[in-house]
């Protein structure tokens, strides 16, 4: 490549910027699980704690994990999950304005794991 410092340059801009936002969904939730409210959506049947749990992971620790750089293919595996489930079983009966969120976090967090972190990332230290 020929200007490898912008490669990683923009890797990392697409680990921390999109990862940012979806903090933005996950702290809410942390707090609603933190204080005991755990009404929440249960599309597996597991409950609703142990799907809030699974969401504050997917939307809120895993993007901590993803903006530090931190086995950053590993983390963005849970938050791309968590969109799948958001955009196809949440919103799947929805019109596609409802789910284009869900969806393009969806596609930059599968990106993430295939390309990894890049050079400025924990990982590569």
């Amino acid at each position: 490549m020929k200007n490898n410092s912008l490669v990683h340059l923009g890797l990392a801009l697409l680990r921390i910027a999109p990862s940012a936002f979806m903090l933005t969904h996950g702290y809410p939730k942390l707090m609603n699980l933190i204080n005991g409210n755990t009404e929440f959506a249960n599309p597996f049947g597991i409950g609703q704690a142990p799907t809030l749990f699974l969401a504050v992971v997917g939307e809120f620790i895993c993007p901590l994990l993803i903006i530090i750089g931190f086995k950053t293919r590993w983390a963005a595996i849970p938050t791309a999950i968590t969109m799948f489930v958001a955009a196809f079983m949440i919103h799947g009966a929805d019109p596609f304005g409802t789910k284009e969120k869900a969806l393009l976090y969806l596609v930059i967090f599968v990106v993430i794991m295939l390309l990894g972190p890049g050079k400025y990332s924990v990982d590569k230290k």
